[in-house]
């Protein structure tokens, strides 16, 4: 039987990359597989938390710079290539360390889902309808009466999501939420791999939070962003992460102090790791790894439990 990999998960700044990072460097025969859906982007690198140039030469990271920040990424797009990472490693007798804070694309990679099809320019249009807040309002009302448990699980400023549940009813004459009963299911993976939590408590978490975005200010975020939006226009995706969509903000004069902004940033990525703090504890797979406030400290425990 092939060796299992591991996959690490927990909310944003709770410390994964640094503990996998630590495991990876350990045992010699892993290689990382980010599984973040911003990650993907090439320059934005202060904002993500992208591992540095050292940190990836030191051992072999996926999924990380592989795409312009002009281009859309989708899930489905992601599950193949993070799948086909995750088989060269195997190929070179190497195991995949999966880490990522973002449930649905953790899920798409080790569980059999399914994903509908999509159509660009239907969602082109929909986009052009969502972009003022009446019709923003107008669409997801419009998924309210067309899919209510699809707009249950959507926020409704979630333009990018109501967007993609309207293009899927249009193309496919099926509800959304009829494509997503596999993400209540959780159980035998598409390749052997072990699930891992990181649990920090609520008051540390969100003390590192505070502490992260205080030092994206200070690695330079703004002049990133100010660089990113030089370049071109970013894609809908790339524009929407977090602290970039605020930044831009500030740039455009929509928000004129910085303070205020990083502010918004902060509460944004709070918001962000309660969402999912509740979609990891969804899946009883996942072994919970916990710590007062060193997340490096569970390295041994961690080993232990992959190597069992």
């Amino acid at each position: 039987m092939t060796r299992p990999h591991l996959a690490i998960v927990g909310p944003t700044a709770s410390g994964k990359s640094a503990l996998a990072l630590a495991a990876a460097r350990a045992l010699g025969d892993v290689e990382i597989v980010s599984i973040d859906s911003m990650q993907v982007y090439r320059g934005l690198d202060i904002g993500t938390a992208k591992a540095t140039a050292a940190e990836r030469a030191a051992v072999p990271h996926h999924l990380v710079d592989v795409a312009e920040p002009r281009e859309e990424w989708s899930v489905a797009r992601f599950q193949q290539e993070a799948r086909a990472a995750v088989a060269d490693i195997e190929r070179r007798g190497h195991r995949a360390l999966l880490v990522g804070g973002t449930g649905l694309y953790v899920q798409a990679v080790v569980d059999p889902l399914t994903f509908p099809p999509e159509d660009r320019a239907v969602r082109t249009g929909i986009l052009a309808r969502t972009a003022t807040p009446s019709g923003l309002a107008d669409a997801y009302a419009e998924l309210a009466r067309l899919d209510p448990d699809a707009a249950a699980r959507v926020e409704p400023a979630n333009e990018r999501r109501i967007a993609r549940a309207l293009e899927v009813i249009e193309v496919t004459g099926r509800p959304f939420s009829s494509f997503g009963s596999g993400l209540q299911g959780f159980g035998s993976t598409v390749f052997p791999v072990r699930m891992a939590g990181v649990w920090l408590p609520r008051e540390v978490l969100a003390e590192r939070i505070v502490r992260r975005v205080g030092a994206m200010r200070d690695a330079g975020l703004v002049d990133e962003v100010r660089a990113l939006s030089a370049a071109g226009e970013l894609s809908r995706t790339a524009a929407q992460a977090i602290g970039y969509q605020e930044i831009l903000q500030h740039l455009s004069g929509e928000e004129p102090s910085l303070g205020t902004v990083l502010e918004a940033v902060v509460v944004r990525t709070r918001q962000f790791a309660r969402r999912q703090r509740m979609w990891f504890r969804r899946d009883p797979r996942i072994h919970w790894f916990g710590s007062p406030g060193n997340p490096c400290s569970v390295l041994p425990a961690l080993l232990a439990s992959w190597s069992a």
